[in-house]
């Protein structure tokens, strides 16, 4: 899911996915190509993160901190289309009155073709695919490689921009993020082991959207555990404190909507997602309604690096030989 989640707030964004319940959902492509003709973005320097005599970080220090902790989290996000792995997603549906009334898993392999990240759904509630549901996940990807086989150089160049356009806009959207909240540094917790700050943040009374997408932002209050040694996000809590009206008719996310997101560290380079857990209230179209408690776990990360070479399906299936385990 994408699946990545900047550094606080894409909470509203992150919801529409589940919402619609979009079957095989990717990250938008990025490729070798597009990153080398991109102009090369300087690691944004390490804030002064001294405290003052009470033992406290000024807002300005914790606004700071935000902007570089959310420009890691774009460099992972970027990271981990080089490597595969396994997801696996639970969606409980709830009545009126909150309780189960249906559950829905399903497993995912997620692959990398041509820089693009597919899911591959390898088990329903547990029980691999077989028989036809298996050769149609097959039919799927084949038709995603004869894609990008046949790709004119048009159509590259133009995915190329509209990824690099995106995650511009990303960019813009941290400083949105900073900008609109004021941080409180509620002290220290470790996590998984490592010692992390706790980080409260509440809507900024007058904060001013710049980008239409930030006029979400007041609506949504969280928490966040920053690593202390390698300045990433660790934990992220977030919920909604008012209805969130998404496009005129679009949808609608109710209070009381929550996410919850932990992180690892994989291979002493990159941190990802380990678990996910979300609460959604909505209503899409006026008309349908969700009330979703839903769980995402993500194991096996593998290092893969795949060539420029667009390959079949046989040979897609013989490569994971060359992934290198990773080390959580």
């Amino acid at each position: 899911m994408g699946t990545r989640f900047l550094a606080f707030i894409l909470f509203a964004f992150i919801c529409l996915p589940a919402i619609a319940q979009q079957e095989s959902p990717s990250s938008p492509a990025v490729t070798d190509s597009a990153i080398e003709a991109s102009p090369a973005k300087k690691a944004p320097p390490a804030p002064d993160l001294t405290p003052d005599a009470n033992g406290k970080l000024s807002q300005q220090q914790m606004q700071e901190l935000f902007r570089v902790v959310a420009e890691k989290d774009m460099e992972n996000d970027k990271r981990q289309r080089d490597y595969t792995y396994i997801e696996r997603e639970v969606q409980t549906n709830l009545d009126g009155k909150g309780q189960a009334k249906s559950k829905e898993i399903k497993t995912y392999e997620v692959l990398e073709i041509d820089g693009e990240q597919v899911q591959r759904l390898i088990a329903k509630d547990d029980k691999p695919l077989e028989g036809k549901d298996a050769a149609k996940e097959e039919e799927k990807i084949q038709k995603i490689i004869d894609k990008r086989k046949n790709e004119s150089d048009d159509d590259r160049r133009k995915r190329e921009q509209k990824a690099e356009k995106e995650r511009e806009d990303g960019r813009k959207f941290v400083g949105e993020v900073a900008d609109a909240y004021n941080f409180t540094l509620v002290g220290t917790e470790l996590v998984d082991g490592r010692e992390a700050w706790v980080i409260d943040g509440e809507p900024r009374p007058g904060y001013e959207p710049h980008m239409k997408e930030a006029k979400f932002l007041p609506k949504f209050r969280g928490r966040v555990w920053i690593d202390k040694a390698d300045l990433q996000l660790s934990k992220l809590n977030v919920e909604a404190i008012d209805t969130v009206s998404i496009g005129l008719f679009l949808a609608r996310i109710h209070k009381g909507t929550r996410f919850l997101l932990e992180q690892t560290r994989v291979n002493d380079e990159v941190w990802l997602p380990q678990h996910v857990t979300f609460k959604v209230d909505a209503r899409v179209a006026l008309l349908k309604g969700f009330n979703v408690d839903g769980e995402q776990t993500y194991r096996d990360y593998k290092k893969f690096r795949t060539s420029t070479r667009i390959v079949s399906m046989g040979e897609v299936h013989e490569q994971p030989a060359v992934a290198e385990p990773s080390k959580q």
